[in-house]
């Protein structure tokens, strides 16, 4: 079973790439929609998203559907649920009830890199149950990256096994991160934070998309990354992805509640609690 989810991953994002490939760099001014100040949808978003679902729905129809153009869905063929993409249903916040594995889905993380034309953007699909992330794949069209995971059989990029990097800590360690406008009142936290972390990193880098920048975190083209706010789907497959390479995340605290807060600290063992400590203070 889970190699039939974890191709069905694969062949959503694929689904969802072929729409955004078409509209990249071609899109209208009309067809591009501020949610709120600095937040935008276009319709790349919003047909990747539909292509995605019907995919995963005509694989695994009573699945539950989260993604962050149409919410909470109950089954992913079709049955509203009535659960927004900020509501915490069950243990796992995820959107959902209790025990019932649900899709969770960005169909193009990295919009507005995508709007201006920034060549750094992805498709990220993963499948969640009670226990966590079963199955995730980030997709990287322009490239011709694919990243993917299932539970327990470890990840690859391109099909060659991955691993997070061997750095072996905090002090020369490349590394990546996010600040979104929508950080507000937090963002003096996590300027403090940058300012303990930067004098000790060789390189940080700020392109815009979480989930490409977990998969590289997970394939060990970075030593780490840290980011605050973040929402369900940005994560839900790239934290899969670190986790099978090898890697560890936490919350800014050093607990586990990362995936409710959306607070990350991650990266391989010699580099995840060193990049912590710097963070707290």
């Amino acid at each position: 079973m889970i190699q039939a989810q974890r191709t069905a991953c694969l062949s959503a994002a694929q689904a969802g790439a072929e729409v955004l490939l078409r509209y990249f760099r071609k899109l209208e001014p009309g067809a591009i929609t501020e949610k709120t100040k600095n937040d935008y949808v276009s319709n790349a978003d919003r047909e990747a998203e539909a292509a995605i679902r019907a995919e995963l729905a005509s694989r695994f129809p009573d699945y539950g559907f989260l993604g962050e153009e149409g919410g909470y869905i109950v089954g992913a063929a079709g049955d509203e649920g009535g659960f927004t993409p900020t509501e915490s249903r069950g243990p796992e916040g995820t959107g959902g009830p209790p025990g019932q594995h649900r899709w969770i889905v960005d169909p193009l993380d990295g919009t507005l890199n995508f709007i201006q034309g920034f060549p750094h953007w992805c498709v990220s699909v993963a499948l969640w149950d009670a226990a966590g992330p079963v199955a995730g794949c980030i997709l990287d069209p322009l490239r011709g990256d694919c990243f993917l995971a299932a539970r327990g059989q470890g990840a690859t990029w391109n099909d060659q096994p991955m691993h997070v990097s061997q750095q072996a800590g905090l002090d020369g360690a490349f590394l990546a991160t996010g600040f979104a406008f929508q950080l507000g009142e937090r963002w003096p936290h996590f300027n403090a934070a940058l300012g303990r972390v930067f004098p000790r990193a060789k390189g940080l880098r700020r392109a815009g998309s979480a989930a490409l920048d977990l998969a590289h975190v997970a394939c060990g083209i970075f030593d780490g990354f840290f980011e605050l706010g973040l929402k369900p789907w940005d994560i839900a497959a790239g934290a899969l992805l670190v986790l099978e390479a090898g890697g560890t995340i936490t919350d800014w605290e050093g607990r586990q509640d990362w995936f409710q807060t959306g607070n990350l600290v991650t990266g391989p063992p010699g580099v995840a609690p060193e990049l912590l400590d710097a963070l707290r203070g």
